[in-house]
């Protein structure tokens, strides 16, 4: 199944703990599309790793995974919203941990949706704080992930970090998203970047959503929307292992394959959810 499946997750869907999605869709995509090629591409990466996690003293299959496949791809950014809540929404109700390849960014849209609005919070790793009320047409696009998060589980439970690119009318607004820029992150540390997005979190569970374009263009030249003066894949690294316990789902956004004919991208997509599943297989041995 080499280049279908992501390398390990050959567990069926009622044995696993988490389970994998791909969401093969780019059609809100406003600079170089070739997001939805993203998904076969990580799993083909995802083979490059040991299965040993020797910093966690963990085996590739701890915890148990499920890649369930892809979701369909549909060309209006609402039929694709339906899709994934179809697909996702049952993991997140049966309390399995999701783990989604996009595709752009606003396939997160509708996995939040499929949480609980009371007990679930968003911290997306990010350059764009992805907070309008709609953007070429659509309130479904890449550029309203947040917003349309907050209109879930409030502007209290939203924090995006990394961020060095927003729009005069994003900030001019009385609602402004919780966010951590760059800037402070390499003034101050990714520690104190996450502990304050998570201190301002009402509620206790935390999905994690990494937009690639969150890390600098140098470590991750692969995405559609690539923003000099990022964060590097260490501070990524710590940050998945910072939230912790905390963990609820994760997804990795935005790796655009064709802008990285090397892809690295593609590998380093890969190696922060194998980051997110050693996170769960920790706590799930707790």
């Amino acid at each position: 199944m080499y280049g279908v499946t992501y390398a390990d997750a050959d567990a069926e869907y009622n044995d696993a703990d988490a389970v994998i999605f791909g969401v093969p869709y780019d059609h809100t995509a406003s600079f170089k599309a070739g997001a939805r090629e993203a998904p076969t591409a990580v799993r083909r990466a995802s083979y490059n790793f040991e299965e040993f996690h020797f910093e966690h003293g963990l085996d590739q299959n701890q915890p148990v995974v499920c890649d369930y496949g892809n979701c369909d791809d549909f060309i209006l950014p609402e039929d694709m919203i339906e899709e994934v809540k179809f697909a996702v929404g049952p993991c997140i109700r049966e309390g399995k941990f999701p783990i989604v390849i996009g595709g752009e960014h606003s396939a997160t849209i509708p996995v939040i949706q499929s949480f609980d609005s009371k007990k679930i919070a968003l911290m997306t790793i990010d350059a764009h704080l992805d907070s309008r009320d709609e953007y070429m047409g659509t309130p479904n696009s890449h550029a309203c992930v947040t917003r349309r998060a907050a209109d879930h589980i409030g502007i209290e439970n939203c924090c995006a970090v990394g961020v060095r690119a927003i729009g005069r009318e994003e900030l001019e607004r009385d609602d402004v998203i919780p966010h951590v820029t760059a800037f402070e992150v390499f003034d101050h540390g990714i520690e104190w970047a996450v502990k304050k997005a998570l201190d301002g979190f009402k509620a206790d569970k935390v999905y994690l959503s990494i937009d690639i374009d969150g890390i600098d263009p140098a470590y991750a030249p692969g995405t559609g929307t690539p923003e000099p003066f990022g964060l590097t894949p260490y501070d990524v690294k710590k940050a998945i292992n910072l939230v912790g316990d905390r963990l609820a789902g994760f997804d990795v956004m935005e790796i655009c394959p064709p802008a990285d004919p090397s892809g690295i991208t593609s590998v380093l997509g890969a190696r922060l959810i194998n980051e997110a599943l050693a996170v769960l297989g920790k706590n799930l041995r707790q």
